[in-house]
């Protein structure tokens, strides 16, 4: 096969050049030139476009036929509710996590399953077949039937593709797997790109379900071009602590299915075991209600998620108090903290401000706003919520308390893990009495904070 031409193009302004150089002639940006192939130059008297107009014709959107997709189980209900009901034939799948968070066992997990009824193909390019043999024989799986492809050259993974036509492939990992029409090192931004490309070609025109693990940076965002996120259809984060046993899938992106969807698993010696009641996690079980902590429901997806969230404040030694925020965003606590003083008359400037979400779940919603300020008055206070209470609601800076989505379907949540009070926004107000659950609605902070006392 004759080696592809190479040119490096500009990151800043697209300008290309034969060679590589420090600063960029076009623009004159430094360190911008990265590698690529060059794209081949149309035959004489042949239109470029001509694939292109070939590949498609003109037509009416009303006269596309739609249909739903159909979805492969993955035998792992935590993984199918992620993903948005299943793998789809022809979807590219992109899963990113940190060393040794579970993404391999998951994937092998997986695989197993799927051999019983689908042609799979397991491509490692980071372990040998030895250790993925002791995994399978450590998790006690059946993965007779899973076949095996230690390699990362791209142009070898192919021909195995076209030879032993896999329904499934895992590409383990995307930054092991290297084009030998490159001439940079396996993980550069460029051989990423192009192998990425070259594999979701394979996945469109063959129908093959391709899955690539991708490694993160230290930042916890995915490593290489942000273009591999685009071309994919599905891009999921594996996180949580490795010092704990609790692992969480989020969806980022799903072509195919709702964004925001989670996944709660448990690492267990025999793998990644699903949980079925998550809110659990979330949950510190006090043996007597202390100041400080107040219970939300948030919204993952689909998924009513209860969680605790924990404030502690203290008196300041220092000119500048300290805000420190674990699984909730920093900037909203200071506009929290002063929409307190200025609407409910609390101060708490010469307080240090600890917040926490218990598990180390990230909560990204505004549902999450009532919740930590009731919870920093019962800190400040030193006095307990009511016992079984649940709260959310977004706070605005007029100090008004605005609804958030699928208010009832939290409601229900928190009434069928026993919890028998809850303030919320007015608006989410329920039209029908939920039993066992008596709802407290407000619209304004002051009134949130009047009645927990």
């Amino acid at each position: 096969m004759a080696k592809a031409k190479t040119i490096y193009s500009c990151t800043e302004c697209g300008g290309q050049v034969s060679k590589w150089q420090g600063q960029c002639p076009h623009c004159g940006e430094w360190n911008t030139l990265v590698e690529s192939v060059a794209e081949a130059a149309p035959a004489a008297g042949k239109n470029r476009y001509s694939a292109l107009a070939a590949s498609g014709k003109l037509q009416q959107l009303a006269e596309v036929e739609a249909s739903e997709v159909s979805r492969t189980p993955t035998g792992i209900a935590e993984f199918d509710r992620v993903l948005g009901g299943g793998l789809v034939e022809g979807g590219v799948v992109l899963i990113g996590g940190d060393p040794g968070i579970g993404k391999s066992t998951l994937l092998l997990q997986a695989l197993a399953h799927l051999s019983a009824t689908k042609k799979v193909l397991y491509v490692s390019g980071e372990e040998s077949a030895q250790q993925i043999a002791l995994r399978a024989k450590r998790l006690s799986l059946d993965a007779s039937e899973v076949h095996l492809l230690p390699e990362i050259q791209l142009e070898k993974i192919q021909s195995t593709v076209a030879h032993e036509k896999p329904q499934v492939v895992v590409i383990d990992s995307i930054q092991t797997v290297y084009s030998e029409q490159l001439t940079s090192a396996p993980g550069s931004v460029a051989q990423v790109r192009e192998c990425a490309a070259q594999l979701t070609r394979i996945a469109k025109s063959a129908g093959v379900t391709i899955i690539l693990v991708g490694h993160v940076t230290k930042e916890g965002a995915l490593a290489g071009p942000r273009v591999l996120e685009h071309i994919v259809d599905t891009v999921l984060y594996f996180e949580g602590d490795t010092h704990s046993s609790f692992r969480l899938i989020r969806a980022f992106k799903n072509r195919f299915g709702a964004v925001n969807e989670l996944g709660v698993f448990a690492m267990t010696e025999k793998g990644l075991r699903e949980v079925s009641n998550p809110s659990a996690l979330f949950l510190s079980q006090h043996g007597a209600q202390v100041a400080g902590s107040c219970v939300m429901v948030t919204q993952e997806g689909t998924r009513p998620l209860l969680v605790e969230i924990q404030a502690l404040l203290d008196d300041s030694h220092s000119p500048t108090p300290r805000r420190l925020s674990l699984g909730l965003e920093q900037n909203r606590l200071a506009m929290l903290l002063a929409v307190l003083h200025r609407h409910a008359g609390i101060a708490c400037f010469d307080q240090d401000v600890f917040i926490n979400a218990v598990g180390g779940v990230k909560i990204t919603e505004p549902g999450a706003d009532l919740a930590v300020l009731l919870a920093i008055v019962s800190s400040l206070k030193n006095k307990p919520l009511p016992e079984k209470m649940v709260v959310f609601g977004e706070v605005g800076l007029a100090g008004e308390v605005r609804p958030v989505q699928r208010g009832q379907e939290r409601l229900k949540e928190a009434a069928k893990l026993g919890f028998t009070h809850a303030i919320i926004p007015k608006a989410n107000a329920p039209k029908h009495k939920i039993e066992g659950m008596q709802v407290i609605a407000v619209d304004r902070v002051e009134d949130a904070v009047e009645k927990m006392r």
